[in-house]
């Protein structure tokens, strides 16, 4: 029997999404942040919610791995197992809920209201990163208006020692977003708290820096999370999907 058909039968929460949490983030601690609009706020998923969706994640078999591929400008491969979301997918129902609240007005309100506008559709994938993996700084591809990722490690089976907190950089203004800077080429570093229950969510911008560094995790432990994309839907945006190439954005 799946994992969708064994589900069936399990009560899911009305909600999964704190619809007070998100109402409670103001539009200027978003838009005012520094180097670029970004949050990190905790509490986006109910409790319940987040216990239920962390335990059933998308098993491993059934990503599909992405490792070595060439990206544009130099920058190093973002390595991970990675996994784009289907209505059809024989997944545990509370994600497929997580998607239609997504969908929803609540949280469509809250897009709108921190990014300005509703010209945007939202796409959704997992990628799950083992020992050795990172993603190297880059501003994400002018189709997009920003992500919203969700950490799915918590301490009884990550250690924040091993890493895979996601940093704001800080360039001062000196690389184009068509480079390939190091870590160690950035003014500034703000580290996200990616532990338990909290999310990451920024606004794309020419100098909207960000990345992971290297894993130390043991061998066979993964950095999992399930990322929301803001794609902009106005003409340029969609023409830029059209000839979009996901082995170098």
């Amino acid at each position: 029997m799946s994992q969708a058909a064994r589900a069936q039968t399990q009560e899911l929460p009305a909600e999964l999404l704190d619809s007070q949490k998100l109402a409670s983030i103001t539009t200027s601690e978003f838009r005012d942040a520094e180097p670029y609009p970004w949050l990190n706020p905790e509490g986006v998923l109910r409790p319940e919610a987040f216990d239920l969706l962390r335990a059933n994640m998308p098993s491993l078999d059934v990503m599909k791995p992405s490792f070595g591929r060439k990206r544009a400008h130099g920058q190093q491969p973002h390595d991970r197992y990675a996994l784009e979301y289907r209505p059809d997918l024989e997944i545990h129902p509370a994600w497929h809920q997580l998607i239609t609240e997504l969908n929803g007005p609540v949280y469509q309100g809250f897009l709108r209201r921190l990014f300005n506008t509703s010209q945007f559709t939202l796409s959704y994938h997992w990628h799950y990163a083992p020992r050795g993996a990172s993603v190297s700084p880059h501003c994400d591809a002018k189709r997009k208006l920003g992500s919203h990722i969700f950490y799915f490690n918590t301490e009884e089976d990550w250690d924040a020692s091993w890493g895979g907190e996601t940093l704001v950089l800080d360039d001062n203004g000196k690389f184009s977003r068509n480079s390939a800077p190091a870590f160690e080429d950035f003014e500034g570093a703000i580290t996200a708290n990616a532990m338990g229950n909290r999310s990451f969510l920024f606004q794309r911008r020419g100098n909207s820096w960000h990345g992971v560094k290297e894993l130390k995790c043991p061998e066979g432990m993964l950095r999992k999370v399930f990322i929301i994309v803001v794609n902009g839907n106005g003409p340029m945006a969609r023409l830029r999907r059209l000839f979009y190439k996901p082995e170098g954005y």
